[in-house]
């Protein structure tokens, strides 16, 4: 298939590139594709001439959407709603992503995909509309795809570095730290994630709508970080705090684990988060030898 992708430098997007071997990628690079500009949209879409989008772009800095809410509207939900657009009127399959944050938190079980939403925060606001805009402007060929907390091999600059390496950071320069343990979380690999988009998008006639799709099984952020400390073999003490999921003057949902339903009646599964988290630091470490001092 040919496929044109958003956002090649990200986490998700560079893990896209890795594991789809048998396709042929288009990764044009932000100058070339302005996914806020239309003509430039417009004019990757006619040269590439792709069966597929995938657009991995995304305003994802929680706290900086609070203070720039039109930009989080802009990236978040405007530009998915042209890219939904322009890929209905050439019958072009859409694939976008969206967050656990359009859940408020109350639920103590998994959340489905078609469980009542509720954000809390301009991020998750931006990202539900960003699903109304897809599903709505092209209901026919829109997927998508929410996750949480995701962790890649290139980091998020936009975030500076990713949750993984900054633990593994903070464990290297410093004695002790605190971590919340109030969220329940299921953080998610960009490879395992990756993986499972590919497996979607190869499905003959594959169903459109919203899928869940994150590592299975379920932690807090401080089990989370304990768990990293312990694959690293470090030694920091970690102290937990229960913010009682306020971040400043911002809410996050307490409890935003999603439940795979939809992808798995399909077959297809990713592998629990402590088996993810310990192939992502194998991984790393191959490369590099995580000297952050």
């Amino acid at each position: 298939m040919n496929i044109l992708l958003i956002g090649k430098s990200g986490q998700l997007g560079s893990s896209l590139l890795q594991v789809g071997e048998g396709h042929q990628w288009y990764a044009p690079c932000r100058k070339e594709l302005d996914i806020e500009s239309i003509d430039s949209c417009r004019r990757a879409i006619n040269r590439y001439q792709p069966q597929i989008v995938i657009n991995t772009a995304a305003f994802h800095n929680v706290p900086l959407c609070e203070s720039k809410p039109e930009r989080a509207f802009a990236v978040n939900c405007i530009a998915v709603r042209m890219l939904a657009k322009l890929c209905k009127e050439r019958a072009i399959v859409f694939v976008t992503f969206s967050s656990d944050y359009v859940f408020d938190g109350m639920s103590k079980e998994p959340y489905q995909e078609d469980d009542k939403t509720g954000p809390l925060q301009m991020y998750g606001i931006s990202r539900l509309a960003g699903e109304y805009a897809a599903t709505s402007e092209a209901p026919l060929h829109a997927i998508v795809i929410r996750t949480c907390g995701l962790y890649g091999l290139q980091g998020a600059s936009s975030k500076g570095g990713n949750f993984v390496d900054n633990r593994i950071k903070d464990a290297l320069n410093l004695d002790s730290f605190e971590m919340g343990c109030d969220q329940i979380v299921t953080p998610t690999s960009a490879l395992d994630l990756a993986t499972a988009v590919v497996k979607l998008i190869e499905k003959p006639m594959c169903p459109v709508g919203i899928y869940h799709m994150v590592n299975e099984g379920q932690c807090t952020w401080y089990e989370f970080s304990c768990k990293i400390i312990e694959l690293m073999n470090l030694n920091v003490n970690i102290t937990p705090v229960d913010r009682k999921g306020w971040s400043g003057e911002m809410r996050r949902p307490l409890h935003s684990v999603l439940a795979n339903t939809k992808a798995k009646k399909l077959g297809i599964t990713l592998p629990n988060w402590q088996h993810a988290l310990a192939a992502y630091i194998d991984a790393k470490t191959e490369f590099s030898d995580f000297n952050c001092k």
